[in-house]
């Protein structure tokens, strides 16, 4: 007998998944059962958050989504919070859950792990949460879950089985994966509108999110022809070259970046909310275009976001982005306002940075420079902040961290473990405070029990060290961000990893490339202080 559990596992193959982050429980047994002899590879995490977070990093790093087996109650409270930073930042994620059965359900009677209701819990951190009522509606849910994170704007997906069903046979079920459906691609009227700013323009700007991360070749080729500066959000970092001639550094917060904008003539948003951490880090408040804005977004609200949109373009970035790419008229190559516009912006963005920032940046560089194209996961430490503003990723997406839109601490070392799971072939570094690794430092184990050769760069300030800055700034006493760390050399070697301790930059570039190839994770600790001290 084949059981709704074990059919729930063939039709994952089927989708292409190979890889499920859980830790098994009472209540999720029989999807284990599901998983001896099938091609799912199981990752143990040593808690829910830390398996959603690995989960994110996964799918960042692949292109496919995460999947995650969690226990009722208690485990879907824990996931709540990486499900909530793969919501903000349009992450394919499939959380499979058990409830109670289903004469149980909603009734109170104080069953094992009882919520009231698990998906109205979870309902402001999925695209859509479904109680599964029978075996036989699992073919049709799935699919549903990942036409989604195919061609919609892919954000996590709760699917719930009560273990009456999970035990069920699942008979006559057509376990062949759905066909899905292509990506959508925008109007042909509403394109024809949008070429025809942009063919007018005379100083074209382009605004880069999440949303083209996949579409690093085209975006180019539209910049290109344009001859249009292009601004990254942090989701975007590395669609353009490191060295290219238009790509601006994180000017979109700083006033010099807003004036930049002020000279366009008309501004094209792909695949980004222009919402507040991408662009407002300094409190100057919301954007305000004075030309024309063009919106390409998979998301229809985004579209109609409260950035008015001149022409909004709802369909797939890269489907958009090439049918702009046909029909666009190609800008004057020399003396380009984009490129002196560029060169002057960036410029003014360097010079000021005081001799710490310059020192975070320069950190940042020498962890890609030393690694060659390496994944860097960052938390919400000061080195991420600093990314936010001046970080050139090698390749897109090489860069991705905590430090905007939902904004967890603890984050990223869980998130890289996913990562190097995904990508075993290339460098991948987690860039961490002190503070945030408090928050999931039990991960270590588990990476080295996975075999996930994650290079830790544990930046050790001995405190919340932006929050601390923060309340200085608003003339308020520190109180509760001097806190007391850890012994962090005791507590690798506790979990199996090994630890070292670097002072200055030269010691870690040559550590570094001795740890490019490594199999198993290491801690780097980096002491702020004496580190900076010694740029």
């Amino acid at each position: 007998m084949t059981t709704c559990a074990q059919s729930l596992v063939r039709l994952l193959e089927g989708y292409g998944v190979d890889t499920v982050f859980g830790i098994p429980g009472v209540h999720t047994v029989e999807l284990y059962r599901g998983l001896h002899g099938s091609r799912l590879r199981h990752i143990s995490p040593r808690h829910e958050q830390g398996a959603g977070f690995m989960a994110d990093g996964y799918a960042r790093a692949s292109g496919k989504p995460g999947v995650c087996f969690i226990i009722t109650g208690p485990g879907m409270t824990n996931i709540l919070t990486a499900m909530g930073q793969a919501y903000a930042d349009s992450v394919p994620m499939l959380v499979i859950s058990t409830t109670n059965r289903r004469e149980q359900l909603r009734l109170g009677h104080g069953h094992l792990h009882e919520l009231a209701d698990q998906r109205a819990m979870v309902a402001g951190v999925c695209a859509f949460s479904h109680t599964l009522q029978s075996p036989g509606q699992l073919p049709e849910v799935l699919a549903r879950a990942f036409a989604i994170f195919k061609c919609a704007r892919p954000r996590p997906v709760h699917l719930e089985i009560p273990l009456d069903v999970l035990e069920m046979p699942a008979v006559d079920l057509n376990l062949m994966p759905r066909s899905l459906p292509g990506a959508p691609a925008p109007a042909p009227a509403s394109l024809a509108a949008a070429l025809k700013l942009l063919n007018e323009a005379r100083r074209p700007l382009i605004l880069a999110g999440g949303g083209a991360r996949e579409c690093a070749q085209v975006l180019q080729q539209l910049a290109e022809r344009l001859q249009a500066p292009v601004a990254l959000t942090t989701n975007a970092r590395g669609l353009l070259p490191m060295d290219h001639p238009l790509l601006l550094d994180g000017v979109q917060s700083s006033q010099h970046g807003r004036s930049l904008f002020d000279e366009a003539d008309v501004i094209l948003a792909v695949g980004t909310e222009l919402g507040e951490t991408d662009y407002d880090f300094f409190g100057l408040g919301p954007l305000k275009f004075k030309a024309p804005l063009i919106r390409l977004d998979i998301d229809p609200m985004q579209v109609m976001g409260v950035q008015r949109a001149h022409v909004g373009l709802v369909g797939d970035a890269r489907e958009g982005l090439l049918a702009l790419l046909e029909q666009v008229n190609p800008q004057a190559m020399s003396g380009s306002w984009a490129q002196d516009s560029v060169q002057r912006v960036n410029q003014i963005e360097r010079d000021s940075w005081n001799a710490r920032q310059q020192g975070l940046q320069g950190l940042l560089d020498l962890l890609r420079d030393s690694l060659g194209n390496p994944l860097i996961v960052g938390d919400s430490t000061q080195p991420v902040y600093q990314g936010a503003v001046g970080y050139r990723a090698s390749s897109a997406n090489s860069w991705f961290n905590a430090g905007t839109g939902y904004g967890t601490l603890g984050y990223g070392l869980p998130a890289a473990i996913g990562a190097k799971l995904a990508k075993p072939e290339r460098p991948v570094v987690a860039l961490v405070g002190d503070g945030g690794m408090q928050f999931s430092c039990a991960e270590l184990i588990a990476a080295h029990e996975a075999g996930a050769g994650v290079i830790m760069v544990l930046w050790n300030n001995q405190c919340y060290g932006e929050i601390r800055d923060y309340m200085q700034a608003r003339e308020i006493e520190p109180l509760g961000v001097d806190i007391l760390p850890p012994d962090f050399a005791a507590m690798a070697r506790s979990f199996h990893v090994a630890h070292h301790r670097v002072d200055n930059a030269q010691d870690l570039r040559g550590l570094l490339r001795e740890l490019a190839t490594t199999k198993l994770p290491v801690m780097i600790e980096l002491d702020a202080v004496r580190y900076l001290e010694n740029v």
